[in-house]
């Protein structure tokens, strides 16, 4: 049969994403997969020098973030909730041309100790997969996903939060993994 001379030029065909994973569906799906991996590797990350993880963190952050396009996602703004402080408000309803009333009865919902979020998800300005205010956005989402914040395993239950949705966090998360020397399930390779 013809094919048989074919066969050592023919490569199989691997249906493993590569590096960095920007696939949602798949990032969803393998968070659900990892889950109690996951969790293990919180237990793992708790018991090492905070000071050795953050740099960790740190410069793998700084070595993928680069290769992931935000705006081809927006997944943050589109499900987290933000808080924000009077200075940030003053400056975003400055800028829209609104007084301070006018933006907090649009825009924000303010809890009993005085702390206010944005009232919608997704925000209120996004537009497409963009902030629309981007120059004058909240400190939190100038700040997401945060890996440049000391103290990283204090934080390990929002990083977890957001693993599922942010390719920044799956990548950074599961490159953390091998860099630690974290031992990972052998059925949940990528």
């Amino acid at each position: 049969m013809w094919i048989k001379g074919l066969l050592p030029y023919l490569y199989p065909i691997e249906n493993k994403p590569s590096y960095p994973i920007v696939d949602l569906e798949f990032i969803k799906n393998k968070a659900i997969e990892l889950e109690a991996e996951n969790l293990q590797f919180h237990d793992f990350l708790r018991n090492l020098d905070s000071l050795s993880l953050d740099k960790s963190v740190f410069a793998l952050s700084e070595a993928i973030s680069p290769k992931i396009e935000c705006t081809d996602c927006g997944n943050c703004c589109k499900s987290l909730m933000v808080n924000i402080d009077e200075e940030e408000a003053n400056n975003l309803s400055a800028h829209l041309g609104q007084t301070r009333a006018e933006f907090d009865e649009k825009y924000l919902d303010k809890g009993e100790s005085g702390r206010m979020v944005v009232n919608a998800i997704p925000c209120h300005f996004l537009v497409g997969n963009s902030c629309s205010v981007y120059e004058h956005r909240f400190a939190g989402c100038k700040e997401f996903p945060a890996f440049h914040v000391p103290d990283f395993n204090k934080r390990l239950f929002t990083t977890q939060m957001h693993y599922d949705r942010c390719p920044i966090i799956f990548n950074v998360m599961e490159s953390l993994k091998l860099a630690t020397g974290f031992k990972q399930a052998a059925s949940s390779s990528l």
